[in-house]
């Protein structure tokens, strides 16, 4: 049985945008979408609602009940996708734990991104920055986009990150997988830096220390992309700086950018890294957050 794609909504114009966006996901890999709104998520993130959401009650003032969010969510998916089957729940507990424990049986978690202290779409909100830092499955945040609207994917390229897990990187499987399921180009992305230490200032010498580094990247990244299938359009480039940095310019030419982010059995912290962290803030598409073990 198909583990279903689970959206994450709260009655708010971005989590609607998350729910077109993960209606076409589900539709793509021909797997159900599941429809959660745990109703004590309003306390992190505010109660600004919908449009939508306001129009189904008749721009009422009564009180919105958690039904009517999951219905709006649950119908407007199934306008966009009529082959997509749609459930929905309600679980009266707190955002990150309902959400978290739904991705322990889900092939993704989907969330929409979520202004802060009066600043749009500019930070994470508290809910998906911790569900990403936890979850056992991919999540997706939905980034790239100020008028909640998705569109179809513009550029053609999902964008990964090579780090040092090789052919092992749960990520790396992760976007050929999406790459496959847009017909889009795999782009491979290794950063690499030279230490300071080994730089020098003589005219004759001063590239020699950057060319190892660069030249050690790209054995990285082909001996992580050398099992990869043959079907998938592959780019492969290495980019001198810091990963976070690196990625966050790739991501304003890709429709999905990937990332992964190391998981330590008992730590209880916040475990996504600082490349995880910047790009879930600061990318310019979609980031989905891919779990790897040790």
């Amino acid at each position: 049985m198909d583990l279903p794609l689970v959206v994450g909504v709260d009655g708010s114009e971005p989590s609607l945008r998350a729910v077109d966006w993960a209606a076409d996901e589900a539709a793509l890999r021909g797997v159900p979408l599941r429809v959660v709104y745990a109703s004590l998520w309003e306390r992190y993130e505010g109660d600004s609602l919908a449009e939508d959401l306001t129009d189904d009650l008749e721009g009422a003032a009564e009180q919105v009940t958690a039904e009517a969010i999951v219905r709006v969510a649950a119908n407007r998916a199934a306008l966009r996708r009529p082959d997509v089957k749609v459930s929905t729940d309600v679980l009266p507990e707190e955002p990150e734990s309902a959400l978290v424990r739904e991705g322990r049986n889900a092939c993704a978690l989907v969330l929409g991104h979520r202004g802060r202290s009066g600043l749009v779409e500019v930070l994470l909100g508290s809910v998906g920055l911790s569900v990403a830092a936890h979850a056992d499955c991919p999540v997706i945040v939905l980034r790239g986009s100020h008028d909640n609207q998705v569109r179809a994917g513009r550029h053609g390229r999902v964008v990964v990150g090579v780090g040092d897990k090789g052919t092992d990187s749960a990520a790396l499987r992760f976007a050929v997988q999406e790459a496959r399921l847009r017909d889009a180009t795999l782009e491979a992305v290794r950063a690499w830096r030279c230490p300071a230490h080994e730089t020098t200032d003589h005219p004759l010498l001063g590239g020699e220390p950057a060319r190892l580094h660069e030249l050690r990247a790209a054995e990285i990244l082909e001996q992580a992309l050398e099992d990869l299938p043959a079907d998938v359009e592959l780019r492969r480039r290495t980019v001198e700086g810091p990963a976070r940095r690196v990625l966050l310019a790739a991501s304003h030419e890709a429709d999905l950018l990937v990332v992964g982010a190391r998981r330590n059995p008992g730590h209880l912290g916040l475990q996504l890294g600082r490349v995880a962290h910047s790009v879930l803030h600061h990318a310019a598409c979609a980031v989905a957050v891919v779990p790897e073990r040790p």
